[in-house]
Parts: structure tokens; sequence; C-alpha cells
């Protein structure tokens, strides 16, 4: 039993890795830290990462943890912001009554459409504002 909880700590870590990778700055795109700096002229602490295809900018704005991410050419993908489970909308804190939620965040993708997400047993659950379950 030790030995099968160890293996699933080990591909949880290599999946993790995998998935988003850690960049130097220099590593970044310039058209990728050209449209981070447009909109964030001020922010100096910023970590960068790559997950799948994007670039991932990591910060905290109005103490609160955020990530935007962007294509290779500077395209704004999604803003996620941290939030507290009170700011959920109702429909959704509804859904997640009965269990542990981890970590809260509002997605805001490029083209305006806004999903709650929630992290309950390490899995990432994604719904739209009206509670509907939401999958990529």
């Amino acid at each position: 039993m030790k030995k099968i909880s160890y293996v699933i700590a080990l591909l949880i870590i290599v999946t993790t890795a995998i998935k988003a990778q850690k960049l130097n700055t220099n590593k970044v795109p310039f058209a990728v830290k050209s449209a981070f700096s447009k909109t964030h002229p001020k922010l100096s602490k910023v970590s960068w990462s790559k997950e799948n295809e994007n670039f991932e900018a990591e910060f905290i704005l109005n103490e609160k943890k955020t990530s935007e991410a962007y294509t290779s050419n500077g395209d704004f993908v999604e803003s996620e912001v941290e939030i507290k489970f009170a700011a959920l909308p109702s429909v959704v804190k509804k859904k997640l009554k009965d269990q542990k939620v981890a970590e809260t965040a509002k997605i805001t993708k490029a083209n305006g459409k806004v999903i709650y997400e929630a992290e309950v047993k390490g899995k990432d659950l994604l719904f739209d504002a009206i509670g509907n379950p939401v999958k990529f």
C-alpha cells in the first residue's frame, strides 16, 4: 500500500512538472512580454511559465494571486484571479456545498466569458456563472 502511495505521488509531481514549466524571463517571447507590459506597466515581480503552448505570467495584483496566459504572438488568452469561496455565485456554491474546496478562482477568457474554478480533491472543477459544469 505504501508503494502505491509513493507511485501516485510521483506521478502527480511528474504530471505537474510537465504541465507547467517555469521559465527564465529571457525565454519568454518579446511579443508576450510586450503585451503584458502594456497591460501592467508597473509590475516588476512576475514569474513566467509555459503551459502547453501558452506563456503564463503569475503575479500579485490588488493583493490577489493572479495569472494571465498569452499565445506566443502576445495575444491575451485568459486571466485567473484567486477569489474567496464566498465570492462564488450562489448557484456554484450550492453545487459545492458538501465538498471540501481547497481554492477558488475566477477565470476571464479573452472574449469576456467568465468561468469559476474550484479545486476539490486535487481536481479543478469548472462552472459557468449559472452553475453549469464547464469542460475544456
